[in-house]
Parts: structure tokens; C-alpha cells; sequence
């Protein structure tokens, strides 16, 4: 951990004197990044039994609106890869994204970061255009999108990043079998938890923090139950 603090960019360095903004009253705590790895760890793992079971372990943990009685595919989804490249590529962008994101607003709340913009991922496929999808690339684009409102908000140049963020969007809409709509959703929804985030800083604002991180799961779940309601409903 020391040796990662020492190996900090000054802009780094300088986003986290204005995250903290000289107050002691912040409650965000300062960490390494055992979430990133420990996520890339078991993502990749799952991949490896994925492979040796000849996808069944996709099977049962990718996502599908019309699966939702199995809930855990809201989340596991992001376990669930097509192919070699598409891990390497989202496990690669996360460990770039979260060296930096990760240390700056704590451990815990990446994790939290990550599994809502998952859901988030999700609810845009329900409503957009249901059916299976693999991947944790709508965690990632809300990590991106994350990323992005913290830093805009500490001022820091966002240019590069949007442009990153950009290429990323237009190439889901050039490729084949990449869902575009989980990288918006994902990236809506990790905006939108960036936000809460920055905005409820202050030690004293921790309960409204949950509230509200609460109540945005609570809307991207029902989002994402969307399609099987409506089913249920024309059956009814």
C-alpha cells in the first residue's frame, strides 16, 4: 500500500487533496485495491471452469429478463464471458480503471460501485432489448462513468476519458454481439452512483448515502424485472 501511494501521478495525488477537500469530517477511507484484484481473480477463475465445462457455468450464471426467477444473474452476469479476448479486455480495463478509482473513494464503496452499475447493465438490456448477455463490460462502463462525474466534479481534465468512454459506446454499435445497451446502462447507472457519492462525503451524510444508493438499486431491479412483469401479466 505505501508503495502505491508513492507510485501515485501528482494528478492523483492532487484529486485526492480535493476529494478529502481538508476536512475531517470525510468518511471516505484511503485503501490499496484488493477489490480490483480479488474481482479480476474470481472473474477470471469462473472463466476457467466456464471453459472446462463447456459453458455451462455461463449457463447458469448469465443474464436474461425472462430468467429473473433465478435472481443472481442480475449480478453474476459480470462473472460470464464469450471468449477469451472479451475477459482479457474487461479485466484489463478494470485493473486500469480501478488503480486509480479504487484508492480514492475506498474498497467498500467500489464494490458497491461496481455490482449497482452491473444491475444497471442489466435493467438497460430488459428495457432495450431482452435477452442473454454475458460480460462485466456494464460494470465497467459505470466505473468509467463514475470515474468520470468524481473527476469532473474535482476538476480534473476529462478529456481523455470521454474520448476512451466514446470509442468504447461507438464500437458496441460497429461489433456484432457486444450489447450496447448494457454499456449505457451501466454508465448511466455508475454516473449516477459517482454522484451520490461525491455529494455525500461528509461523515454526517453516511445514512443519506445509503438511502440513496438503496433507492437507486431498488429502481434499476424493478427496471430490470420489467419484461417478466409484463409476461406474467398478458398470461394473468
Amino acid at each position: 500500500m505505501k508503495q502505491q501511494k508513492a507510485d501515485r501521478t501528482p494528478a492523483q495525488k492532487k484529486a485526492d487533496r480535493r476529494w478529502r477537500g481538508g476536512s475531517a469530517g470525510m468518511s471516505l477511507v484511503r485503501s490499496g485495491t484488493p477489490v480490483t484484484y480479488g474481482i479480476i481473480a474470481i472473474t477470471v477463475v469462473a472463466y476457467f471452469f466456464d471453459w472446462i465445462t463447456n459453458r455451462a457455468v455461463s449457463g447458469a450464471l448469465a443474464y436474461n429478463p425472462f430468467a429473473l426467477s433465478e435472481p443472481w444473474r442480475l449480478l453474476t452476469v459480470a462473472l460470464t464471458h464469450a471468449g477469451i479476448f472479451h475477459v482479457g479486455l474487461n479485466m484489463l480495463a478494470l485493473y486500469l480503471i480501478g488503480r486509480s478509482l479504487e484508492p480514492l473513494i475506498g474498497s467498500s464503496r467500489f464494490l458497491v460501485l461496481y455490482l449497482i452499475a452491473t444491475i444497471g447493465g442489466d435493467a438497460a438490456v430488459s428495457l432495450l432489448s431482452p435477452g442473454w448477455v454475458v460480460g462485466a463490460s456494464g460494470a465497467i462502463f459505470g466505473l468509467m462513468g463514475a470515474l468520470i462525474v468524481i473527476a469532473r466534479r474535482l476538476g480534473t481534465d476529462i478529456t481523455g476519458m470521454l474520448v476512451v468512454l466514446g470509442i468504447n459506446f461507438a464500437y458496441g454499435f460497429l461489433v456484432g454481439g457486444i450489447s450496447w445497451q448494457a454499456h449505457l446502462g451501466g454508465a448511466i447507472a455508475g454516473a449516477l452512483v459517482g454522484l451520490i457519492y461525491y455529494n455525500t462525503r461528509q461523515r454526517s451524510q453516511r445514512t443519506a448515502q445509503v438511502l440513496w444508493l438503496s433507492g437507486l438499486t431498488v429502481v434499476l431491479v424493478a427496471l430490470a424485472y420489467v419484461p417478466l412483469i409484463r409476461v406474467l401479466a398478458a398470461l394473468g
